[in-house]
């Protein structure tokens, strides 16, 4: 049976506005990263967006370029995370994956049509000009730089993703405030569910966007 014209233009409009409301996140995933993870993507969540993130679905049998390409075409938005650009002692090979998947998005955007156009991206470092040097395409490019402080990343994200979707959000500080809040309720309702202190700390990214999007709708009235 043919789907209707009503049933085809639903599904469109659904398609473009999980689109629009899905960020791209591109950053390291070791364990030094994670205090900047957690606000970074509380932040996306409280002002209503949804962070797309590869580690957010685990298939062993999924190739990854497949999976960050999909996530890509999906997100409007990205966040990019260059931080780990420079190798932290002699003999350690540095990071090229962030500034790959980096350069995916822009292909994506300059040449699609549609949709893609509109994608926009916002460049994250730990130190100003660094990044310079080590990718130089990006000379005349803005980026911001969060110097390795969650609220400082909470603050950057804020101010794009208002910035370019025009929301009129709450404050940084606010945004700021309900991170600590967020992050003191889950640990409270987690352990009272049985997780220990290392299970909090571990907690896949599934689960933990999962609490964050309950705690927030909870307190938005979303």
């Amino acid at each position: 049976m043919e789907p209707t014209r009503t049933h085809q233009k639903t599904n469109t409009k659904g398609r473009q506005n999980k689109f629009n409301s899905s960020v791209f996140v591109n950053c390291p995933f070791d364990d030094d990263y994670l205090p900047l993870l957690r606000p970074l993507l509380f932040t996306i969540t409280y002002l209503g967006f949804q962070p797309r993130i590869a580690l957010e679905r685990l298939d062993s049998g999924e190739p990854r370029i497949k999976k960050i390409t999909s996530l890509i075409a999906d997100s409007r938005y990205a966040i990019h995370d260059l931080s780990r650009l420079k190798a932290k002692k002699a003999g350690e090979l540095y990071r090229l994956n962030m500034p790959f998947e980096l350069g995916v998005d822009v292909g994506c955007r300059l040449f699609s049509k549609g949709p893609h156009e509109t994608k926009r991206c916002l460049i994250l470092e730990a130190e100003r000009y660094r990044y310079q040097a080590a990718i130089s395409d990006l000379s005349n490019s803005d980026i911001e730089v969060h110097n390795n402080e969650p609220e400082t990343v909470a603050r950057v994200v804020r101010n794009w993703l208002n910035s370019q979707a025009a929301l009129n959000a709450l404050g940084p500080s606010a945004v700021w405030g309900a991170f600590l809040d967020f992050a003191a309720d889950n640990d409270t309702d987690l352990k009272q569910r049985g997780y220990t202190a290392k299970d909090i700390r571990d907690l896949p990214i599934n689960e933990l966007t999962a609490c964050m999007q309950e705690w927030t709708a909870k307190r938005t009235n979303r």
